[in-house]
């Protein structure tokens, strides 16, 4: 018996794919740099520095590349640079953590983040977040199986507009369930930061408990005013429970390199460690011995980060008194929000679509980052980690507004 012939008519792939992150699209940022990119705006929306790398920093890599330093590194991070994060971490914190089993040096911050919600966080677990968050928190969370439980900052004194925690909130949402507290200081959008009185309730309201603290600390050297960074390494009883994360890209003015790594102690860099080996595995070579050289020979650079940063913050604040735009206090980090009541009562996601295409600057909404926006809310996102002339350019057009 023949076989009938085989058709060769082209049958379309069908496969739907049920989605794992049912509302996620593109991220915020791609969105609103690709809008800039096609109106020729000036980008104060993704936060990414527009001058310099250090010179001394881009001369390592560059001798670490005609060096040899180009082929896998150690999972962990290579030893150099985990000694000289000890090193730093006692400089600054006072605290010299183990550099072979507590600092795991990672592809960026969102991969150590992504990492370490995925070590601990089980189907089911509960993981609580203040928004606003970043944006990459409550994906992880889903994708682990968990479920995020959001607990708004800045209400505290009825003060929507400080973004300080509201600890009795936090309380409250504290279930058997509950596997993980995220927290953020500086905090990005807002820039608000942890007091000494917040750490206080933050070990109160730990103690006792197996909850895991995951303390993003990015912007940790960008405090302004004589501020302190409150670090969870500071404090013994936190640390103990903690997975501290931090970016080199932040640091120094590189993001595009995606060098982080986190700070754990050995049980919860263990389990770390289970998951970026199958993440990533090992981060740029040539760059982590760029940092290693980078952190000791020029240690100035990162604890007077916050005298770098404070004139430009001073500048386009008094720039933006100017406009109709209200801007909010910057204790930390390399945000400015901007309340934009006066100019519109529009949502913010279109409110910033419309200063993008007919105004020509980019800012960021804050709707993305919270699981439900407070109504009525009119705040708007705009980076000032930028040269005079680029924030000069976007200032002569929000004066228009």
């Amino acid at each position: 018996m023949s076989l009938p012939p085989r058709s060769t008519t082209y049958q379309p792939n069908t496969l739907q794919p049920s989605t794992k992150l049912p509302r996620v699209g593109t991220t915020i940022f791609s969105v609103m740099s690709q809008l800039a990119v096609e109106h020729g705006a000036v980008n104060l929306g993704q936060g990414f520095p527009d001058f310099d790398v250090p010179a001394r920093l881009i001369d390592a890599l560059h001798r670490a590349m005609r060096d040899g330093s180009n082929q896998y590194a150690p999972m962990t991070g290579i030893p150099a640079l985990r000694e000289a994060i000890a090193a730093k971490t006692e400089r600054c914190y006072g605290h010299r953590p183990d550099a072979d089993a507590e600092i795991t040096v990672t592809s960026g911050a969102s991969e150590a983040i992504f990492d370490a919600v995925h070590a601990v966080v089980h189907a089911g677990d509960e993981v609580i977040v203040l928004d606003p968050c970043y944006d990459c928190y409550v994906p992880a969370i889903e994708l682990a199986g968990g479920r995020a439980v959001h607990v708004p900052l800045g209400l505290a004194g009825d003060d929507s507009q400080s973004f300080a925690p509201d600890w009795a909130l936090i309380r409250a949402a504290i279930t058997p369930r509950t596997r993980m507290l995220m927290v953020n200081t500086p905090h990005n959008p807002s820039g608000a930061m942890f007091t000494a009185a917040d750490i206080a309730e933050l070990t109160a309201l730990l103690r006792g408990t197996d909850i895991v603290l995951l303390s993003d600390e990015v912007y940790e050297h960008i405090v302004f005013d004589g501020a302190r960074h409150e670090s969870v390494l500071r404090h013994p009883e936190l640390r103990e429970r903690a997975y501290v994360i931090s970016s080199f890209g932040k640091t120094y003015h590189c993001t595009g390199w995606k060098v982080g790594y986190c700070v754990a102690p050995p049980a919860l860099s263990a389990e770390f460690r289970k998951v970026h080996q199958y993440n990533t595995f090992c981060t740029f070579t040539p760059a982590q011995a760029a940092f290693a050289e980078m952190i000791q020979a020029e240690p100035e650079h990162y604890e007077q980060l916050g005298a770098f940063y404070q004139p430009r913050r001073d500048r386009f604040r008094e720039q933006l008194l100017g406009t109709r735009l209200q801007p909010l206090p910057v204790p930390g980090g390399y945000f400015q929000l901007v309340d934009y009541s006066a100019v519109s009562d529009l949502d913010d996601a279109a409110f910033c679509r419309w200063l993008t295409v007919e105004h020509g600057v980019v800012a960021i909404p804050l709707s993305p980052f919270y699981g439900a926006p407070p109504p009525g809310q009119r705040l708007a996102r705009l980076c000032f980690a930028k040269n005079e002339a680029t924030l000069d350019a976007a200032i002569e057009r929000l004066e228009k507004l």
